[in-house]
């Protein structure tokens, strides 16, 4: 099996080096911009400000090689298997980044906290979804 993801656009962020991204968006992210390859245009045509997507990245400087961590890189937590955490190194690096549209320039989406590093590269935008009922 042959399988393909092409980027569609890149980040624009002021994260420039991987030791000062935070870990996650809401532990200081700064707003950050969604440069798209202008023949999608019409794909993004429906993106409004105030609109919450889910940003799929590929972050090509982690390590493809590691399959065990200590969470959030903190030795004192137990070694943990990369696919139960939100380790940036994995055998396929993909981002999953929620953030909320600021603004608008064409192909150009601001987004708010979003903490991957400039030049990160985005391989597709959806829709957020409402978070899932409380079970009964």
């Amino acid at each position: 099996m042959t399988f393909e993801a092409r980027p569609i656009g890149h980040v624009e962020s002021a994260l420039v080096d991987r030791a000062d991204a935070p870990k996650q968006a809401d532990e200081g992210a700064p707003d950050a911009w969604l440069v798209l390859d202008p023949a999608l245009a019409p794909a993004a045509a429906d993106i409004a400000v105030g609109d919450e997507l889910v940003v799929v990245t590929w972050l090509h400087d982690a390590d493809r090689s590691v399959l065990v961590v200590h969470p959030r890189g903190d030795p004192s937590w137990p070694p943990t298997g990369v696919f139960s955490t939100r380790s940036p190194a994995r055998p396929n690096p993909v981002g999953l980044h929620t953030v909320r549209v600021l603004g608008r320039d064409g192909t150009r989406i601001h987004v708010d906290a979003l903490e991957a590093i400039d030049g990160t590269p985005v391989i597709d935008l959806k829709r957020a979804l409402a978070p899932r009922p409380e079970e009964r």
